[in-house]
Protein backbone atom coordinates (compact mmCIF):
# COMPACT_ATOMS: atom_id res chain seq x y z
CA UNK A 1 0.00 0.00 0.00
CA UNK A 2 1.03 3.59 -0.30
CA UNK A 3 -0.56 6.39 1.88
CA UNK A 4 -1.10 8.74 -1.36
CA UNK A 5 -3.28 6.21 -3.24
CA UNK A 6 -5.57 6.04 0.08
CA UNK A 7 -5.28 10.21 0.21
CA UNK A 8 -6.85 9.96 -3.22
CA UNK A 9 -9.20 7.13 -2.90
CA UNK A 10 -10.69 9.39 -0.25
CA UNK A 11 -10.32 12.47 -1.73
CA UNK A 12 -12.02 10.97 -4.55
CA UNK A 13 -15.19 9.98 -2.37
CA UNK A 14 -14.52 6.21 -2.23
CA UNK A 15 -14.93 3.91 1.13
CA UNK A 16 -11.50 2.83 2.13
CA UNK A 17 -11.37 -0.58 3.38
CA UNK A 18 -10.38 -1.49 7.35
CA UNK A 19 -7.62 -3.10 6.20
CA UNK A 20 -6.28 0.55 4.79
CA UNK A 21 -7.39 2.32 7.28
CA UNK A 22 -5.48 -0.22 9.91
CA UNK A 23 -2.66 0.05 7.49
CA UNK A 24 -2.67 4.19 7.14
CA UNK A 25 -3.31 4.15 11.26
CA UNK A 26 -0.14 2.05 12.22
CA UNK A 27 2.04 3.95 9.96
CA UNK A 28 0.95 6.91 11.07
CA UNK A 29 1.84 6.31 15.04
CA UNK A 30 5.10 4.47 13.92
CA UNK A 31 6.22 7.56 12.48
CA UNK A 32 6.38 6.06 8.78
CA UNK A 33 3.69 8.10 7.36
CA UNK A 34 4.37 11.63 7.43
CA UNK A 35 2.46 14.39 9.05
CA UNK A 36 1.23 16.52 6.20
CA UNK A 37 0.15 13.58 3.84
CA UNK A 38 -2.27 12.63 7.63
CA UNK A 39 -2.91 16.15 7.10
CA UNK A 40 -4.02 16.01 3.41
CA UNK A 41 -6.22 12.70 4.51
CA UNK A 42 -7.80 14.74 7.50
CA UNK A 43 -8.84 17.39 5.13
CA UNK A 44 -10.38 15.03 2.89
CA UNK A 45 -11.97 12.87 5.39
CA UNK A 46 -13.12 16.52 6.49
CA UNK A 47 -14.88 17.30 2.91
CA UNK A 48 -16.42 13.98 1.91
CA UNK A 49 -17.27 12.37 5.21
CA UNK A 50 -16.86 8.68 5.89
CA UNK A 51 -19.18 6.00 6.49
CA UNK A 52 -20.42 4.44 9.51
CA UNK A 53 -18.33 1.26 8.77
CA UNK A 54 -15.22 3.33 7.74
CA UNK A 55 -15.58 5.02 11.14
CA UNK A 56 -15.67 2.01 13.04
CA UNK A 57 -12.63 0.73 11.17
CA UNK A 58 -10.67 3.86 12.16
CA UNK A 59 -12.08 4.02 15.70
CA UNK A 60 -10.43 0.10 16.08
CA UNK A 61 -7.12 1.28 14.24
CA UNK A 62 -6.62 4.03 16.70
CA UNK A 63 -7.89 2.30 20.06
CA UNK A 64 -5.03 -0.91 18.88
CA UNK A 65 -2.88 1.58 18.42
CA UNK A 66 -1.83 1.28 21.82
CA UNK A 67 -2.79 -0.52 25.40
CA UNK A 68 -6.15 -1.94 25.43
CA UNK A 69 -7.95 -2.10 29.25
CA UNK A 70 -9.91 -5.25 30.01
CA UNK A 71 -11.96 -3.83 33.06
CA UNK A 72 -13.90 -7.28 33.56
CA UNK A 73 -10.53 -8.27 35.07
CA UNK A 74 -12.02 -6.27 37.86
CA UNK A 75 -15.47 -5.75 38.11
CA UNK A 76 -18.29 -7.84 36.24
CA UNK A 77 -19.23 -4.47 34.32
CA UNK A 78 -17.97 -1.15 34.20
CA UNK A 79 -19.78 2.45 32.61
CA UNK A 80 -18.78 5.40 32.08
CA UNK A 81 -20.10 8.18 30.30
CA UNK A 82 -18.83 11.22 28.51
CA UNK A 83 -19.67 14.56 27.90
CA UNK A 84 -18.95 16.75 24.19
CA UNK A 85 -17.73 19.92 26.37
CA UNK A 86 -19.59 22.58 27.97
CA UNK A 87 -19.57 25.24 29.79
CA UNK A 88 -20.32 24.29 33.42
CA UNK A 89 -20.60 21.27 33.32
CA UNK A 90 -19.36 19.48 36.29
CA UNK A 91 -21.58 16.89 36.06
CA UNK A 92 -19.20 13.99 36.51
CA UNK A 93 -18.74 15.07 39.81
CA UNK A 94 -21.93 14.08 41.11
CA UNK A 95 -22.76 11.18 38.35
CA UNK A 96 -19.53 9.27 38.79
CA UNK A 97 -19.68 8.60 43.14
CA UNK A 98 -23.94 8.64 42.66
CA UNK A 99 -24.04 5.70 40.05
CA UNK A 100 -20.98 3.62 42.21
CA UNK A 101 -23.22 4.80 45.10
CA UNK A 102 -25.99 2.97 43.74
CA UNK A 103 -23.10 -0.35 43.38
CA UNK A 104 -22.26 0.10 39.59
CA UNK A 105 -18.77 0.11 39.33
CA UNK A 106 -17.32 3.82 37.21
CA UNK A 107 -13.86 3.72 35.38
CA UNK A 108 -13.30 6.77 33.69
CA UNK A 109 -10.73 8.50 31.56
CA UNK A 110 -11.03 12.08 31.38
CA UNK A 111 -9.36 15.63 30.13
CA UNK A 112 -8.46 19.09 30.93
CA UNK A 113 -10.03 22.24 29.68
CA UNK A 114 -9.26 23.55 26.15
CA UNK A 115 -10.63 26.81 25.41
CA UNK A 116 -13.96 27.74 26.59
CA UNK A 117 -14.66 24.23 27.61
CA UNK A 118 -13.95 22.80 30.99
CA UNK A 119 -12.11 19.79 32.19
CA UNK A 120 -13.14 17.48 34.53
CA UNK A 121 -9.16 17.03 35.76
CA UNK A 122 -8.89 20.37 36.68
CA UNK A 123 -11.86 20.81 39.23
CA UNK A 124 -10.63 17.81 40.52
CA UNK A 125 -7.14 19.06 40.93
CA UNK A 126 -8.55 22.20 42.95
CA UNK A 127 -8.66 19.51 45.78
CA UNK A 128 -4.88 19.81 47.04
CA UNK A 129 -3.15 16.33 46.91
CA UNK A 130 -5.40 15.37 44.00
CA UNK A 131 -3.57 13.07 42.09
CA UNK A 132 -5.20 12.56 38.31
CA UNK A 133 -2.17 10.35 36.64
CA UNK A 134 -2.62 6.73 37.90
CA UNK A 135 -1.10 3.98 37.04
CA UNK A 136 -3.19 1.24 35.02
CA UNK A 137 -2.14 -1.06 37.65
CA UNK A 138 -3.76 1.73 40.20
CA UNK A 139 -6.36 2.68 37.69
CA UNK A 140 -7.86 -1.03 38.16
CA UNK A 141 -7.28 -1.45 41.39
CA UNK A 142 -9.47 1.83 42.65
CA UNK A 143 -11.81 0.57 40.23
CA UNK A 144 -12.07 -2.86 42.34
CA UNK A 145 -11.93 -1.42 45.57
CA UNK A 146 -13.46 1.56 45.47
CA UNK A 147 -15.70 1.35 42.75
CA UNK A 148 -15.21 4.37 41.27
CA UNK A 149 -12.09 5.77 39.73
CA UNK A 150 -11.63 9.54 37.21
CA UNK A 151 -8.04 10.18 36.27
CA UNK A 152 -6.26 11.10 33.06
CA UNK A 153 -5.55 8.90 29.45
CA UNK A 154 -2.13 7.62 30.29
CA UNK A 155 0.32 7.66 26.90
CA UNK A 156 -0.32 4.18 26.13
CA UNK A 157 -3.57 4.50 25.88
CA UNK A 158 -4.47 5.30 22.06
CA UNK A 159 -2.02 7.47 21.11
CA UNK A 160 -3.03 7.14 17.53
CA UNK A 161 -5.57 9.57 18.48
CA UNK A 162 -3.09 11.90 20.70
CA UNK A 163 -1.23 12.44 17.52
CA UNK A 164 -4.31 12.69 15.41
CA UNK A 165 -5.62 15.03 17.42
CA UNK A 166 -2.69 17.22 17.60
CA UNK A 167 -2.30 17.37 13.77
CA UNK A 168 -6.18 18.33 13.48
CA UNK A 169 -6.11 20.79 15.92
CA UNK A 170 -3.81 23.08 13.55
CA UNK A 171 -4.74 22.11 9.80
CA UNK A 172 -8.50 23.44 10.62
CA UNK A 173 -10.21 19.71 10.56
CA UNK A 174 -11.42 19.61 14.00
CA UNK A 175 -15.03 19.32 12.80
CA UNK A 176 -15.17 16.75 10.81
CA UNK A 177 -17.72 14.11 12.64
CA UNK A 178 -16.00 11.08 11.74
CA UNK A 179 -12.67 12.08 13.22
CA UNK A 180 -14.71 13.69 16.56
CA UNK A 181 -16.64 10.68 16.88
CA UNK A 182 -13.45 8.32 16.44
CA UNK A 183 -11.42 10.04 18.31
CA UNK A 184 -14.34 9.86 21.60
CA UNK A 185 -14.45 6.38 20.83
CA UNK A 186 -11.48 4.94 20.29
CA UNK A 187 -10.42 6.44 24.12
CA UNK A 188 -13.10 4.71 25.49
CA UNK A 189 -12.97 1.21 23.89
CA UNK A 190 -8.88 1.44 24.65
CA UNK A 191 -10.06 2.10 28.02
CA UNK A 192 -12.81 -0.98 28.51
CA UNK A 193 -15.44 1.06 28.60
CA UNK A 194 -18.47 -1.86 27.83
CA UNK A 195 -21.43 0.46 28.36
CA UNK A 196 -21.13 4.03 27.85
CA UNK A 197 -23.45 6.90 28.36
CA UNK A 198 -22.77 10.24 25.77
CA UNK A 199 -23.72 13.10 26.66
CA UNK A 200 -23.62 15.38 23.34
CA UNK A 201 -23.92 19.12 23.61
CA UNK A 202 -25.78 21.37 21.15
CA UNK A 203 -25.99 24.86 21.32
CA UNK A 204 -24.20 28.14 21.10
CA UNK A 205 -21.50 26.98 23.83
CA UNK A 206 -21.06 23.63 22.48
CA UNK A 207 -18.98 22.14 19.47
CA UNK A 208 -21.79 20.81 17.63
CA UNK A 209 -23.98 24.06 17.20
CA UNK A 210 -27.17 22.28 15.47
CA UNK A 211 -28.98 19.93 16.68
CA UNK A 212 -28.79 18.47 13.01
CA UNK A 213 -24.94 18.19 13.66
CA UNK A 214 -25.58 16.61 17.50
CA UNK A 215 -27.74 13.91 16.48
CA UNK A 216 -25.36 12.58 13.43
CA UNK A 217 -22.39 12.68 15.98
CA UNK A 218 -24.92 10.84 18.39
CA UNK A 219 -25.91 8.44 15.95
CA UNK A 220 -22.54 7.84 14.46
CA UNK A 221 -21.13 7.32 18.46
CA UNK A 222 -24.03 4.95 19.25
CA UNK A 223 -23.13 2.95 15.85
CA UNK A 224 -19.47 2.56 16.29
CA UNK A 225 -20.25 0.90 19.94
CA UNK A 226 -22.82 -1.36 18.52
CA UNK A 227 -20.70 -2.59 15.96
CA UNK A 228 -17.51 -2.98 18.57
CA UNK A 229 -19.99 -4.69 20.70
CA UNK A 230 -20.36 -2.11 22.95
CA UNK A 231 -23.75 -0.41 24.63
CA UNK A 232 -24.14 3.13 23.96
CA UNK A 233 -26.47 5.94 24.55
CA UNK A 234 -26.71 9.54 23.68
CA UNK A 235 -28.37 12.13 24.93
CA UNK A 236 -28.71 15.48 23.00
CA UNK A 237 -28.40 18.39 26.01
CA UNK A 238 -28.78 22.12 26.05
CA UNK A 239 -25.37 24.27 26.13
CA UNK A 240 -26.91 27.46 24.73
CA UNK A 241 -26.60 28.45 28.55
CA UNK A 242 -24.35 27.52 30.76
CA UNK A 243 -25.18 24.44 33.40
CA UNK A 244 -25.86 25.41 37.07
CA UNK A 245 -24.41 28.38 38.74
CA UNK A 246 -20.63 27.93 38.70
CA UNK A 247 -18.10 28.33 35.84
CA UNK A 248 -14.85 28.18 37.25
CA UNK A 249 -12.58 24.92 38.73
CA UNK A 250 -13.26 25.06 42.31
CA UNK A 251 -16.40 26.81 42.64
CA UNK A 252 -17.87 24.47 40.16
CA UNK A 253 -16.47 21.87 42.26
CA UNK A 254 -18.31 23.39 45.28
CA UNK A 255 -21.42 23.53 43.49
CA UNK A 256 -20.95 19.53 43.03
CA UNK A 257 -20.03 19.41 46.64
CA UNK A 258 -23.44 21.07 47.83
CA UNK A 259 -25.20 18.93 44.95
CA UNK A 260 -24.66 15.84 46.69
CA UNK A 261 -25.35 17.49 49.64
CA UNK A 262 -28.91 18.11 48.49
CA UNK A 263 -28.27 21.60 47.70
CA UNK A 264 -27.52 22.24 44.40
CA UNK A 265 -28.72 23.85 41.52
CA UNK A 266 -32.33 22.29 40.31
CA UNK A 267 -31.11 22.52 36.67
CA UNK A 268 -28.23 20.57 37.71
CA UNK A 269 -29.12 18.01 39.87
CA UNK A 270 -31.99 16.87 37.43
CA UNK A 271 -29.49 16.58 34.37
CA UNK A 272 -27.35 14.52 36.75
CA UNK A 273 -30.27 12.42 38.34
CA UNK A 274 -31.07 11.43 34.48
CA UNK A 275 -27.71 10.73 32.99
CA UNK A 276 -27.09 8.38 36.06
CA UNK A 277 -30.70 7.03 35.61
CA UNK A 278 -29.45 5.66 31.87
CA UNK A 279 -26.01 4.74 33.18
CA UNK A 280 -28.05 2.44 35.92
CA UNK A 281 -30.50 0.93 32.44
CA UNK A 282 -27.46 0.39 30.11
CA UNK A 283 -25.60 -1.13 33.13
CA UNK A 284 -27.60 -3.50 33.77
CA UNK A 285 -28.32 -2.46 36.90
CA UNK A 286 -32.12 -1.59 36.97
CA UNK A 287 -34.78 -2.82 34.88
CA UNK A 288 -36.25 0.95 33.84
CA UNK A 289 -35.75 4.51 34.08
CA UNK A 290 -38.50 4.42 36.25
CA UNK A 291 -36.67 2.13 38.47
CA UNK A 292 -33.47 3.68 38.14
CA UNK A 293 -34.59 6.99 38.47
CA UNK A 294 -36.29 6.67 41.82
CA UNK A 295 -32.94 4.36 42.75
CA UNK A 296 -30.66 7.24 42.12
CA UNK A 297 -32.54 9.83 43.86
CA UNK A 298 -32.87 7.96 46.68
CA UNK A 299 -28.91 7.35 47.17
CA UNK A 300 -28.40 10.87 46.61
CA UNK A 301 -30.63 11.90 49.13
CA UNK A 302 -29.57 9.31 51.75
CA UNK A 303 -26.16 10.82 51.69
CA UNK A 304 -24.67 7.34 50.60
CA UNK A 305 -23.72 9.22 47.16
CA UNK A 306 -21.24 12.41 49.53
CA UNK A 307 -19.93 9.64 51.00
CA UNK A 308 -18.73 7.68 47.86
CA UNK A 309 -17.22 10.94 46.57
CA UNK A 310 -15.13 11.41 50.14
CA UNK A 311 -13.82 8.04 49.44
CA UNK A 312 -13.38 8.67 45.94
CA UNK A 313 -11.28 11.59 46.98
CA UNK A 314 -8.78 10.37 49.72
CA UNK A 315 -8.64 6.98 47.06
CA UNK A 316 -6.78 9.87 44.81
CA UNK A 317 -4.74 11.49 47.47
CA UNK A 318 -7.39 14.71 47.88
CA UNK A 319 -6.94 16.53 51.31
CA UNK A 320 -10.57 15.63 52.50
CA UNK A 321 -10.01 18.56 55.01
CA UNK A 322 -11.47 21.23 52.42
CA UNK A 323 -13.77 18.93 50.59
CA UNK A 324 -15.47 19.14 54.41
CA UNK A 325 -14.51 22.80 54.47
CA UNK A 326 -15.09 23.95 50.93
CA UNK A 327 -14.37 27.45 51.96
CA UNK A 328 -10.70 26.82 52.16
CA UNK A 329 -10.62 25.54 48.58
CA UNK A 330 -8.57 28.06 46.20
CA UNK A 331 -10.63 31.51 45.93
CA UNK A 332 -10.19 34.85 44.27
CA UNK A 333 -9.06 38.01 45.91
CA UNK A 334 -11.75 40.43 43.97
CA UNK A 335 -15.38 39.94 43.86
CA UNK A 336 -17.93 41.78 41.43
CA UNK A 337 -21.36 41.47 40.45
CA UNK A 338 -22.88 42.59 37.86
CA UNK A 339 -26.31 43.95 37.78
CA UNK A 340 -29.06 44.14 35.45
CA UNK A 341 -29.17 47.42 33.20
CA UNK A 342 -32.79 46.91 32.87
CA UNK A 343 -36.25 44.72 33.88
CA UNK A 344 -37.20 42.14 31.93
CA UNK A 345 -37.39 38.68 30.86
CA UNK A 346 -33.84 36.52 29.79
CA UNK A 347 -33.67 35.61 26.38
CA UNK A 348 -30.16 34.61 26.03
CA UNK A 349 -27.32 34.05 28.65
CA UNK A 350 -24.57 33.28 25.87
CA UNK A 351 -22.71 29.82 27.16
CA UNK A 352 -19.75 30.76 25.25
CA UNK A 353 -19.57 34.04 26.25
CA UNK A 354 -19.52 32.76 29.84
CA UNK A 355 -16.74 29.89 28.99
CA UNK A 356 -14.74 33.02 27.35
CA UNK A 357 -15.08 35.50 29.88
CA UNK A 358 -13.84 32.56 32.45
CA UNK A 359 -10.96 32.41 30.15
CA UNK A 360 -10.30 35.99 30.56
CA UNK A 361 -10.13 34.99 34.14
CA UNK A 362 -7.59 32.52 34.46
CA UNK A 363 -9.80 29.80 34.75
CA UNK A 364 -9.33 27.83 31.44
CA UNK A 365 -6.12 27.65 28.85
CA UNK A 366 -6.33 29.26 25.46
CA UNK A 367 -3.60 26.31 24.70
CA UNK A 368 -2.73 23.10 26.00
CA UNK A 369 0.23 23.39 29.03
CA UNK A 370 -1.09 26.82 29.77
CA UNK A 371 -1.43 27.20 33.40
CA UNK A 372 -4.74 27.97 34.96
CA UNK A 373 -6.21 29.70 38.17
CA UNK A 374 -8.45 27.35 40.39
CA UNK A 375 -9.87 30.01 42.51
CA UNK A 376 -11.70 32.32 39.26
CA UNK A 377 -14.79 32.09 37.69
CA UNK A 378 -18.24 33.43 37.15
CA UNK A 379 -21.76 32.58 39.09
CA UNK A 380 -24.95 32.88 36.79
CA UNK A 381 -27.85 33.97 38.54
CA UNK A 382 -30.26 34.06 35.77
CA UNK A 383 -31.24 31.32 32.98
CA UNK A 384 -33.45 31.87 30.14
CA UNK A 385 -37.14 32.73 30.87
CA UNK A 386 -36.35 34.03 33.71
CA UNK A 387 -37.86 37.63 35.33
CA UNK A 388 -35.00 39.73 36.13
CA UNK A 389 -35.50 43.60 37.93
CA UNK A 390 -33.23 46.20 36.74
CA UNK A 391 -29.92 46.32 39.23
CA UNK A 392 -30.29 42.90 40.09
CA UNK A 393 -27.20 40.55 40.01
CA UNK A 394 -26.77 38.85 36.83
CA UNK A 395 -23.11 37.60 37.34
CA UNK A 396 -21.09 37.48 40.55
CA UNK A 397 -17.54 37.58 38.90
CA UNK A 398 -14.21 36.08 41.01
CA UNK A 399 -11.30 37.49 39.53
CA UNK A 400 -7.24 37.93 40.96
CA UNK A 401 -6.89 40.86 38.55
CA UNK A 402 -8.19 44.56 37.82
CA UNK A 403 -7.45 44.02 34.01
CA UNK A 404 -8.99 40.35 33.77
CA UNK A 405 -12.08 41.41 35.43
CA UNK A 406 -12.82 44.32 33.16
CA UNK A 407 -12.23 42.01 30.43
CA UNK A 408 -14.40 39.26 31.58
CA UNK A 409 -16.74 42.48 32.66
CA UNK A 410 -16.84 43.51 28.94
CA UNK A 411 -17.91 39.75 27.43
CA UNK A 412 -20.26 39.16 30.06
CA UNK A 413 -22.69 42.44 29.31
CA UNK A 414 -22.62 41.26 25.93
CA UNK A 415 -23.86 37.73 26.71
CA UNK A 416 -27.13 38.42 28.20
CA UNK A 417 -29.97 39.55 26.02
CA UNK A 418 -33.33 41.05 27.90
CA UNK A 419 -36.69 42.00 26.48
CA UNK A 420 -40.25 42.48 27.32
CA UNK A 421 -42.05 39.68 26.27
CA UNK A 422 -42.04 36.34 27.64
CA UNK A 423 -40.05 33.26 26.51
CA UNK A 424 -40.08 29.53 27.50
CA UNK A 425 -37.33 28.35 29.88
CA UNK A 426 -34.34 25.73 27.67
CA UNK A 427 -34.95 22.43 27.39
CA UNK A 428 -32.21 20.21 29.42
CA UNK A 429 -32.68 17.99 26.86
CA UNK A 430 -33.63 17.86 23.22
CA UNK A 431 -33.74 13.84 22.34
CA UNK A 432 -32.05 10.28 23.25
CA UNK A 433 -30.11 8.28 20.61
CA UNK A 434 -30.12 4.70 21.11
Amino acid sequence: MRAVDIIIKKRDRQELTAQEIEWFIRGFTQGDIPDYQVAAWAMAVLLNGMTDEETTALTLAMARSGEMLDLRSVVPIAVDKHSTGGVGDKTTLVVAPLVAACGLPVGKMSGRGLGFSGGTLDKLESIRGFQANLTTEQFLAQLANVGVVVCGQTADLAPADGKLYALRDVTGTVQSIPLIASSIMSKKIAAGAQAIVLDVKVGLGAFMKTLAEAEQLAHLMVAIARKTGRRAVAYLSDMNQPLGVAVGNALELREAIETLQNRGPQDFEAHCLEIASRMLVIGEQSPSMETAYQTVAQVLKSGKAWQKFLDWIEAQGGDLGVVLEPHRLPSSKLRQEILAPESGVIHQVHAEKVGLAAVYLGAGRAKKGDSIDYGVGIEVHRKVGELIQKNEPLFTVHANGEEQLSLARQMLSEAVIIKEEPIDPLPHFYGVVE
